[in-house]
């Protein structure tokens, strides 16, 4: 030990000597982890054995990292992020950079162990004198170390006991360094604090402050950038540029007060602190977007998110999902398609403006994978209402971030289609279409327990009420005939119309079971266009079912990737969805999108207009392709129908399926497909569906005029209502029923 006259020449010295003799600093001296003994030349080995204290293993959990989330073709969409940090090797981080940082965090970093004794005497110099924990002198070590807990914290309560100056913490937080020392390098360290410093601006890691701060990557930061980033380190709440004009003064007094500190132990010249001192703060404030707002695909980047949320694959509940999601470091890649996206969005655009308040909403899938490769709506994402945002995605369901959705109207009729070309029936077959349908009794419906849900009290009526005629499977269908479809269901039996919509993924957009009631043929349950799209997906691809799929690939922050394919079975016969296909390409030639007109290649679809206007939809598909549109009023399709109002700048006195939604599909589709080598539809087999069995339509005694003009279907019947409304374009048969009526279990009128 020292001679007592070396303690009177060194205060600091003569301090430890005190703490020794007690002087009520012994808990002052675990404080600030100081062993009792000391002399000039004491090493960080002699300090550590004076507490007897023995390395602990640290727990480093990942930093959190920015989640990106790429197209199809691999470009960044958007990206999430807990705390923005980007973490980089300490060889992308400039040289001055480092060299700032030591000289003013821990300039004898190199030299000492997990703690520097002198910087540690001079900071209890000060906590003596103030009786408490007021100022540290950890080294880089030891501030990476209460970093790891801080950011290990789930809980306020947590992180306050990380920062805690109590002689527990401070001890543990040596305990930790020492193991820290023993298992990385210098360099390591280094690069880990700086990876896990937080820099103010809401940037953590250099990397993301130098972005933030100037514009620029780590590697590429000056002499007066650096000094900046090194100064913000020790108090970023008080140097936080962002907060205004006194912290930006604060961070230019660091910012120098580094500068000297450099020039003061030899690492710049006097001369160049003196310039570089001369020089404004530069700071830039970079935006860093961050969500689905923030994003050019806010909609896919909603279900995206939401579809990480709710799959197990990605963790055990949501709130592990969550911290996947905001700290994992991923990157998504996804299947959205920019040229499809494009497509969606352009032809939306041209019939829907962002300023109306119904809103026009598209998603594009491909048959036979799922994969999505469009999700579009007239109205931005955003949460102004000044603006006419929305804050939920209309595209897609509850699930994935969405609302009620909107009735589907007609589209749902070709459930029914379906379950009577499975059972048998054949493109000939069909009966008379009233003008009104009344069932005979409650029986004469059953949902799927057994229950009557049949409603003798309420008239379904085709559109204008007009009359119907005797129908085939495929004159009714080309003309949407709501009378037809209701006695069709009620000849296949309401259940098996259930049990094939299910099966072709069909469910409600509010996640509640699907309203089994005698209107459902008509489109009384409240979908949205990705369920559509997928649902009619399966004729496309001749029977099979995939489940919507976003993600194809996600590559961990160690680039391990792991893929994600399409997931999907066979749910109907190839020939009954060769048949439906047959029919539904009729629908652009001799029905209700006649006047639109086809796209040029082989395609099918359907239109659907909801009872009294509330809604209104197209969906349709070629082979390589299906798409749905609806169209509606999110602040609630009863009080908002779709008459007597103007869209896109137009005047619709009403809008039917074919009226917007299906001119947005047939443009999209074309753009979308613009570059693709058409496909044919597989011919339907005429020996299984063409002709009739026992439901033939009778011969005629007299040809009628109309068919005698090649008119296939007679929706309005001239002598009985008159003219069709204005504005009628397509003949829509106007499915769904506006009063929600359906028997006891009736469904609910939507509300958006």
């Amino acid at each position: 030990m020292q001679a007592r006259g070396k303690d009177r020449s060194n205060p600091v010295l003569g301090v430890l000597r005190l703490v020794i003799a007690g002087a009520a600093a012994g808990v002052l001296a675990a404080a600030v982890a100081l062993p009792a003994v000391g002399g000039a030349g004491m090493s960080t080995k002699t300090a550590v054995e004076g507490l007897n204290l023995k390395p602990e293993e640290l727990n480093e959990p990942p930093l959190p990292e920015r989640t990106l989330l790429m197209d199809a073709n691999g470009k960044q969409i958007a990206q999430f992020y807990f705390e923005n940090r980007q973490v980089v090797r300490l060889d992308q981080v400039s040289t001055i950079m480092q060299t700032a940082l030591i000289a003013i965090e821990d300039f004898r970093f190199y030299q000492h162990g997990p703690i520097d004794v002198e910087g540690t005497a001079r900071a209890l110099i000060k906590n003596l004198s103030t009786g408490g924990v007021t100022q540290g002198g950890s080294s880089i070590t030891q501030q990476y170390v209460k970093q790891v807990l801080v950011n290990a914290a789930e809980t306020p309560e947590d992180q306050a006991a990380a920062i805690a100056p109590t002689v527990s913490r401070k001890l543990a937080e040596l305990r930790y360094a020492m193991a820290i020392e023993k298992k990385y390098s210098k360099n390591q360290i280094l690069e880990k604090y700086l990876n896990i410093a937080y820099f103010g601006a809401g940037a953590h890691g250099v990397q993301a402050a130098a972005r933030r701060f100037f514009d620029k990557p780590a590697a590429k930061l000056t002499l007066v950038e650096a000094a900046t980033l090194a100064g913000a380190v020790q108090n970023p709440a008080r140097t936080d540029p962002n907060i205004g004009p006194e912290s930006r003064a604060r961070l230019l007094e660091r910012r120098n007060l580094v500068l000297d500190r450099m020039a003061e132990i030899g690492k710049i010249t006097v001369q160049e602190a003196a310039e570089a001192k001369s020089k404004k703060l530069g700071y830039k404030d970079v935006k860093v977007p961050g969500g689905c707002e923030a994003s050019k695909y806010p909609y896919f980047c909603l279900y995206v998110q939401y579809e990480i949320l709710n799959n197990e694959d990605f963790g055990k509940d949501q709130d592990d999902r969550r911290k996947l999601l905001q700290r994992g470091g991923l990157t998504i890649k996804t299947t959205i398609d920019p040229k499809m996206q494009a497509a969606a969005e352009k032809a939306i655009k041209k019939y829907v403006s962002s300023k109306d308040k119904p809103v026009a909403s598209q998603a594009m899938v491909v048959p036979g994978t799922g994969e999505i490769k469009a999700m579009a709506a007239s109205r931005k994402f955003g949460g102004s209402k000044k603006k006419n945002e929305m804050s939920y995605n209309i595209v897609a369901d509850a699930a994935h971030g969405g609302g009620r959705g909107f009735q589907q109207g007609s589209t749902a009729k070709v459930y029914t289609l379906a379950a009577a070309l499975e059972e048998g029936l054949k493109y000939g077959d069909g009966f008379p279409a009233p003008s009104g349908y009344q069932a005979g009794g409650y029986s004469t419906f059953k949902n799927c327990k057994g229950q009557n849900v049949g409603d003798p009290t309420h008239t379904v009526r085709n559109s204008s009420e007009g009359g119907g005629g005797f129908k085939t499977l495929q004159t009714g269908t080309w003309g949407s005939v709501n009378t037809f479809f209701v006695k069709l269901e009620q000849r296949v039996g309401l259940c098996d119309v259930v049990k094939m919509a299910k099966k072709l993924g069909v469910k409600r957009a509010d996640g509640q079971k699907l309203s089994e009631v005698e209107t459902f043929t008509l489109g009384v349950n409240e979908v949205d266009p990705i369920t559509i799209a997928s649902s009619y997906a399966v004729f496309a691809s001749r029977g099979q079912y995939c489940r919507p799929l976003a993600i194809t690939e996600i590559k961990d922050r160690d680039g391990k990737a792991k893929q994600y394919k399409p997931k999907c079975s066979q749910v109907l016969e190839e020939e009954v969805a060769d048949a439906v296909s047959g029919i539904l390409s009729g629908v652009f030639t001799k029905g209700t999108m006649v006047d639109v007109g086809g796209i040029g290649r082989d395609a099918a679809g359907k239109t659907g207009t909801t009872d009294n206007y509330m809604s209104a939809w197209f969906s349709g598909y070629t082979p390589n392709l299906s798409s749905a549109v609806s169209l509606g009023d999110p602040r609630g399709t009863s009080a908002h129908k779709l008459i007597g109002i103007t869209i896109g700048g137009r005047y619709y006195p009403y809008v039917y399926g074919s009226s917007i939604s299906g001119r947005i599909w047939k443009d999209s589709m074309l753009t979308a497909l613009k570059g693709i080598e058409p496909t044919e539809f597989s011919s339907v087999d005429q020996s299984r569906f063409g002709g009739c069995t026992e439901n033939c339509a009778p011969k005629p005694k007299k040809e009628r005029e109309d068919e005698r003009s090649g008119n296939p279907f007679d929706i309005f019947n001239p002598d009985d209502r008159g003219e069709p409304p204005p504005g009628f374009d397509g003949r829509d048969g106007r499915g769904g029923d506006g009063r929600g009526r359906g028997g006891a279990a009736g469904p609910i009128t939507p509300a958006g």
